[in-house]
């Protein structure tokens, strides 16, 4: 163990004891099994951990728990470990246990009248997906990692993903939770009703939480009527204010079906473009923007081709866009995906990246994206903006790639300073410097700078009444203090 830690006898009883309930197989300690465990995606985080539990179920989660908070060893939570902000990644002092809920793989019902669905935290997001189709209804949460994420950790973390403006995130979905709490305890919230008014949404606190305040087992989350007609265009047009206007003209337009409104920059289709196999250029003429949009529909070969036709038509008669495709069949429609997606994998190719999941009030977009350009080329010259994403929803990951020629590591030192700089573009518009990755360990000072005094300990006001003893993942969304 490192110095200062706990003395290993204490792991060792409290590893014994967690093999009595989960099996000796499911206690892993070797370092090579471990070291999956230990590092978050991206690499900015590499932490420590005497061992990795594995239940198998809630009543053994639960026994976890009361068997670690007894010995008070702190626990970091886990899931499909594909956050961003180092939310399920242990410290460097090698005192947390890790939990990991990738056994809890039940989908323990579908009610398909009642549009709702069961399911455990370990269930991989794609089968849910799946699950749901075969019953003829619609899971809607969808984004890059839904092939290996976990709904354990798209609960903690109040996913979003690229569908949030027609069915919202993950608080919006969910209607019940199952939550092991600091103690061992265990709530059973696993209700699907859409109303309930007898007292406090207790489900709330622990939605987007990260795990801090307990580990939800299983939740009840909604179902939508699977569209019969989906219409899917890559749009081109001079600037993110004339992406904001043809939103507002496609929900009025097409009765709210606009499902996906993505914008995308030219220089986020070029790195596609050099780096990812099948990307290639769907339009004859080039622009400065793009959009990708996608309308869902009830009905097979329903009105929304022709909502669509008539809405871009009118948009090219007013100069709002200058060129635009709708997709003829499902390949197409996917090639056009296929580009939104390539801008993440091509951006890796390009050197470093300094990223910013940020999110403004949709009419500030434009503001936004003008600004913080401005800021970060007067900051760091040559840099590369690459703002895309979830315009739909005012959520933009603003992007940076290093500039042509620069090192990567004399780059990526400007992180923090580059990071504040934008942020406080954000606050100023009434925006949120964390939209859809949470906090996890790489934004709790920024928590703590940009949230008022009296909103921080409210958080902690929380934070010790569910964890006294702050032995569930410590020093995340908010800073430990001891």
């Amino acid at each position: 163990m490192p110095e200062g830690s706990p003395v290993p006898e204490r792991y060792a009883r409290l590893r014994e004891a967690l093999a009595g309930v989960v099996g000796p197989d499911h206690v892993i300690t070797d370092s090579s099994d471990l070291a999956p465990y230990l590092v978050e995606e991206r690499g900015r985080y590499r932490g420590r951990a005497p061992f990795v539990v594995r239940p198998a179920n809630t009543e053994e989660t639960a026994e976890a728990v009361r068997l670690c908070a007894a010995a008070r060893v702190p626990m970091v939570p886990q899931g499909g470990n594909t956050g961003l902000c180092g939310g399920a990644i242990p410290f460097e002092s090698g005192e947390e246990v890790i939990i990991s809920l990738s056994r809890l793989r039940r989908i323990r019902a579908l009610d398909a009248d009642n549009f709702t669905i069961t399911a455990e935290a370990g269930c991989i997001l794609a089968e849910l997906q799946q699950a749901a189709a075969a019953a003829n209804r619609l899971f809607p949460l969808s984004l890059g990692a839904e092939g290996s994420c976990q709904i354990g950790g798209n609960l903690s973390t109040n996913a979003g993903g690229v569908q949030v403006l027609r069915y919202g995130n993950m608080r919006d979905l969910t209607l019940g939770l199952e939550v092991v709490l600091p103690d061992g305890a265990v709530w059973d919230g696993l209700r699907g009703l859409r109303k309930d008014n007898t007292g406090y949404d207790l489900k709330h606190l622990f939605l987007g939480a990260e795990g801090t305040l307990g580990i939800i087992t299983s939740a009840v989350l909604k179902l939508f009527a699977r569209p019969r007609e989906v219409v899917t265009a890559f749009v081109a047009l001079p600037s993110p204010a004339a992406a904001v206007q043809l939103l507002g003209r496609a929900r009025s337009a097409t009765g709210e079906a606009v499902t996906s409104f993505e914008l995308i920059p030219r220089l986020g289709l070029e790195m596609a473009f050099r780096h990812v196999e099948g990307c290639s250029d769907p339009l004859d003429s080039v622009s400065p923007w793009y959009l990708l949009i996608e309308l869902y529909g009830g009905r097979e070969a329903g009105p929304l081709v022709g909502a669509l036709e008539d809405l871009l038509a009118t948009a090219f008669e007013t100069d709002l866009i200058s060129d635009a495709a709708i997709a003829q069949n499902a390949q197409q429609a996917a090639d056009f995906w296929r580009l939104r997606e390539g801008i993440v994998e091509a951006q890796k190719h390009e050197g470093g990246s300094i990223k910013h999941d940020v999110s403004v009030p949709v009419s500030k977009v434009p503001d936004f994206i003008a600004a913080a350009t401005a800021e970060v080329e007067r900051r760091v010259p040559g840099v590369r903006p690459v703002p895309f994403g979830h315009v739909g929803d005012g959520n933009i990951h603003f992007n940076l790639s290093q500039p042509e020629g620069a090192e990567r590591e004399a780059f990526l030192v400007q992180w923090q300073e580059v990071n504040e700089a934008v942020h406080d573009i954000v606050v100023d518009l009434g925006g949120s410097f964390s939209a859809e990755h949470g906090l996890g360990r790489m934004k709790v000072a920024e928590a703590e700078r940009l949230k008022s005094a009296v909103e921080i300990e409210m958080m902690r006001g929380i934070k010790r009444a569910f964890d006294p003893h702050n032995l569930m993942n410590p020093g995340k969304v908010l800073i430990s203090r001891r």
